[in-house]
């Protein structure tokens, strides 16, 4: 959809268009954010940070809450959530170009794989034995969907993408470069100084509207699948091990790691640099703040952080030491109280 106007936009997006001095019929030819937009461009407002932003914008019209309109010097798109309608907003302005449904001929599709209508598949891609790839789904150059995979409708994988095989991927999922899906997750079991690998009999199954980012790998399961359900979103270079499982809507932020057998609840926010050690289960709605470690279960909701924040080094080599002395402190309070009950009166 082009949007080439105020009053198409607030009609696009459902908003109410407010200001003095609106011009409805203004050309709108993309976003930008409040310091840098000009007269063609829309904007959003939502954190009290970029209050000054705000208050010189030159935006054509900036996405904001009602309560803030007074501040905007240019005209308002009145909205509960701005950042919301911002994703909206953009979607209407995404440059992305438009796959044509073809296949390359540089591509190599097994003859028993079914490939479904208005599907673009791009130079080198390599489609295994038994896969199947529903309608609508665009697959990038130099992609490898491996025998008996099965991708849904209406997903995009982005050149470089592999699927071991077996891998099941609902619909609607975008699945950035570089990313692996289905490898084999990282068991092994000692006998003296050898190890003997364990064969990964399970899979990787990817429910409706899920997003991976670049670099991000997802083992598959030992026995059992490793589960992403619907609406989950990962971000760029995540490591999830064998057999997690991840709930409906949860967001996994960059750099983070999961470990085998762990299973992270529904509407939960992990952020950068988390680690999940093994077997670990944390129930719905919970946030981990980043570089958090979690070793033991959480089972009751909330924002969950640990480690120590950033300091001047010097205090923070300090902080250390009184960090390690804490036991004997503890042990040295401990025999204080005991001798102070003991005293007479």
């Amino acid at each position: 959809m082009t949007v080439t106007t105020l009053n198409s936009l607030a009609a696009a997006l459902g908003l109410e268009l407010r200001g003095s001095n609106i011009a409805a019929s203004t050309p709108i030819q993309g976003m930008a954010v409040l310091a840098a937009a000009g007269p063609a461009h829309i904007s959003f407002y939502h954190n009290p940070r970029y209050h000054a932003d705000l208050r010189k914008t030159h935006a054509a019209a900036v996405i904001l809450r009602a309560e803030d309109a007074a501040q905007c010097p240019v005209a308002c798109l009145i909205s509960p959530n701005p950042y919301l309608a911002y994703a909206k907003a953009s979607q209407l302005f995404d440059r992305r170009p438009i796959e044509a449904a073809t296949i390359h001929a540089a591509a190599h599709i097994d003859a028993s794989a079914q490939v479904g209508v208005g599907v673009a598949i791009a130079a080198n891609v390599v489609i295994g034995a038994g896969a199947i790839i529903g309608a609508g789904t665009i697959i990038g150059a130099n992609c490898v969907i491996g025998p008996d995979c099965r991708v849904g409708t209406d997903c995009r994988l982005y050149p470089n993408v592999s699927l071991y095989h077996g891998v099941v991927m609902g619909d609607r999922c975008i699945v950035h470069s570089s990313v692996v899906l289905g490898s084999d997750g990282f068991g092994f079991a000692r006998d003296g100084g050898r190890h003997h690998k364990i064969a990964q009999l399970g899979s990787l199954v990817i429910g409706n509207d899920v997003e991976i980012g670049a670099g991000t790998s997802i083992d598959r399961g030992a026995l059992a699948d490793t589960v992403i359900e619907d609406g989950v979103k990962i971000d760029n270079q995540v490591q999830i091990a064998h057999n997690v499982r991840i709930g409906s809507n949860t967001v996994i932020c960059g750099c983070s790691a999961i470990a085998g057998s762990s299973s992270i609840g529904k509407n939960c926010t992990i952020a950068g640099a988390v680690g999940v050690v093994n077997h670990v289960n944390i129930c719905d709605h919970v946030t981990i703040t980043a570089m958090s470690l979690v070793n033991h279960d959480i089972t009751e909701p909330g924002i969950y952080s640990s480690g120590t924040g950033i300091d001047v080094t010097g205090n923070w080599r300090r902080s250390i030491v009184r960090f390690r002395q804490l036991d004997d402190m503890w042990r040295r309070l401990l025999r204080l109280e005991k001798h102070q009950n003991k005293s007479p009166g």
